[in-house]
């Protein structure tokens, strides 16, 4: 049984229509191109070039001169009491004895290589967390002056579950999202690590502003992700052009709150292992070009699921833009509402344990919240959010702005000069 597709042809658009949709366009790309010259600009001349220079010369790898941290296989493990073992706690009576762990390990690597180190203890958390004989484990070498090294336990050796887990991850991700665009959001994922590890980091350790280290570094990241997993077209422009909005909203307020709650950014011993070695850097850059970063991927979301929402709603056959706009703030507004809960909900998980222990000591949750370490936290989730629901409207306007004016039922604005005279045209279309 044959069937046939009928195609009906859009109406043409009208002069005012296309006068309109290359106003558009115009207007993005003349703001397009200045932000892209300014973050190619910015990369240029904040570029580390020497970031060993900035660090501290007598700070080692470790915190203790020739400590190594070699692998080795658990081949004999059995349970033994906590008393006066270091690191245990005991938790109160008899009845609540804690049982901690002794292993035999079997060096794989490192100056002993072969050999078996006969006794490691370990505390009651780990030997709980399911010891078994043939685990690799990591432990620290400690030399010691005309004696035998010092082991002692370090971590479990996690090197198989992290493989496995980002190999799911990524099999999920091209699966899900098809495998062109999975991919490219693989890949624009590894160039936002690299960009973090060698434009961002670097920078801020060699004392580089952390507004423009922040903003520069969150732009780049954008371009490329962004036109690489989404294509280049007006969508990903209105998408990327209120992300960047959003995140110069993140970086003006978390500069104030930043300065107007006297975040110091020592708020842990690492902080201070931190200032100690890299002396350039100020530890308040790293809270401000934190919440940058932080802001960026509610950011990204919600942009980019705004502007799709705005071109799927246009291609229902709606063209008016002030429709457009109120349909979009429609799922815009919940889309608000489920990332606050997610903003919040996130910073619970990972704060977790310091959560419970409030609950343990029974502080008053007033004076708790004024810590540093709690102020900031709560600082910089209230500074993304308020960038996150001001870059809605944005994009939601920018997207019905420029599909407002086309008339096709399922077609998205593609960004293109046109061949003949070299101009931009702005009634260009091309299906999805």
């Amino acid at each position: 049984m044959a069937h046939s597709h009928s195609h009906v042809a859009p109406p043409p658009l009208t002069p005012e229509a296309k006068a309109q949709q290359r106003r558009a366009l115009r207007i993005m790309l003349l703001t397009l191109i200045p932000l892209a010259v300014w973050t190619i600009g910015g990369l240029i001349m904040l570029w580390p070039t020497n970031t060993a220079a900035h660090v501290k010369s007598d700070i080692s790898t470790y915190s203790v001169a020739g400590l190594q941290i070699p692998t080795g296989r658990i081949v004999e493990a059995q349970p033994i009491p906590c008393d006066g073992l270091t690191g245990s706690t005991q938790a109160g009576g008899a009845d609540q004895q804690q049982t901690c762990g002794k292993v035999k390990v079997l060096m794989l690597d490192g100056p002993e290589a072969g050999q078996e180190i006969p006794e490691i203890t370990m505390t009651a958390p780990v030997y709980s967390s399911g010891v078994q004989i043939g685990q690799n484990i990591k432990l620290f070498r400690v030399p010691m002056e005309g004696a035998p090294p010092a082991y002692q336990f370090a971590e479990f050796e996690r090197t198989a579950p992290l493989i496995v887990f980002a190999i799911i991850f990524a099999a999920v991700v091209i699966l899900v999202a098809q495998p062109r665009r999975g991919i490219a959001a693989l890949l624009g994922l590894v160039f936002s690590l690299l960009m973090m590890a060698y434009f961002i980091f670097p920078a801020l350790i060699s004392g580089s502003n952390p507004i423009m280290v922040g903003l520069i570094g969150c732009s780049a990241i954008m371009f490329v992700v962004l036109y690489a997993t989404h294509g280049f077209s007006a969508r990903t422009t209105a998408a990327l052009l209120g992300t960047l909005f959003g995140l110069l909203i993140v970086a003006v307020l978390g500069y104030v709150a930043v300065s107007w709650a006297h975040l110091t950014g020592v708020a842990a011993e690492d902080d201070v292992q931190l200032a100690a070695s890299a002396p350039d850097m100020k530890m308040t850059s790293v809270v401000l070009c934190g919440m940058i970063i932080a802001g960026l991927g509610v950011l990204n979301d919600v942009t980019i699921t705004q502007a799709s929402a705005v071109w799927e709603i246009a291609g229902g056959g709606e063209t008016r833009t002030s429709v457009l706009f109120r349909r979009g703030m429609r799922i815009g507004r919940d889309h608000i509402a489920s990332t606050v809960y997610t903003i919040v909900f996130a910073y619970a998980g990972t704060a977790l344990a310091t959560l419970l222990m409030l609950s343990v000591y029974n502080r008053p949750m007033l004076e708790t919240i004024q810590t540093e370490m709690f102020a900031t936290e709560i600082l910089s989730s209230l500074v993304g959010a308020i960038g996150l629901v001001l870059a809605v409207p944005l994009t939601t306007a920018i997207s019905a702005a420029v599909v407002g004016a086309s008339q096709r039922n399922r077609g998205e604005i593609s960004l293109r000069t046109d061949g003949g005279g070299g101009g931009l045209r702005g009634d260009a279309l091309v299906d999805r």
